[in-house]
């Protein structure tokens, strides 16, 4: 089960997040749902979870330790932690990092456009304030409107339950 997904419907294709964003995500969010635990996370642990390979969570934690934001400790023991609060890390900034590409159409890049409708017809404009609009929701949310602190529940009004792939709440 995805922990985060947002589509936008453009030609019949969803555009969706990369699998990088979505596992960078999940072990953000695993981490934040772990905190004040006494042993650290560990990619074994994420990747058993989530069906995710090693090797690729092992990528990503490096990315996002380079980045600042996990702390990483190697040996017995070892594991990482998020090196900043949840509210502290913005989510558009962060898929902003990850993604590579947010040209919904051809005639969002300039340099490879070849549409012969480009400059006459209004779905440029029209999906530019879709992505504006998308990007516009993740910038005014934190990982931490994501997980409940440790040991926490969410507010009954908000209505979300535990998923699997993240820690239980104590």
């Amino acid at each position: 089960m995805h922990a985060f997904c947002i589509f936008i419907l453009t030609q019949g294709k969803p555009m969706r997040l990369t699998q990088w964003t979505d596992y960078t995500l999940r072990v953000l969010m695993y981490c934040a749902a772990t905190q004040g635990r006494e042993q650290p996370v560990t990619i074994t642990e994420i990747a058993e979870q989530h069906g995710i390979s090693r090797s690729h969570l092992t990528k990503i934690v490096q990315e996002l330790s380079a980045r600042g934001l996990l702390e990483t400790m190697r040996g017995r023991g070892g594991g990482m932690r998020l090196l900043m609060a949840p509210q502290e890390i913005n989510l558009g900034a962060l898929v902003r990092t990850t993604e590579t590409d947010f040209d919904m159409v051809e005639c969002f890049n300039g340099e490879t456009n070849l549409c012969r409708l480009d400059g006459r017809c209004h779905l440029k404009g029209v999906l530019h304030q879709a992505t504006a609009a998308y990007l516009a929701v993740l910038d005014g949310l934190t990982l931490a409107d994501l997980v409940p602190p440790r040991g926490a529940a969410f507010p009954p009004s908000r209505k979300i339950r535990w998923v699997p792939g993240l820690p239980q709440p104590a």
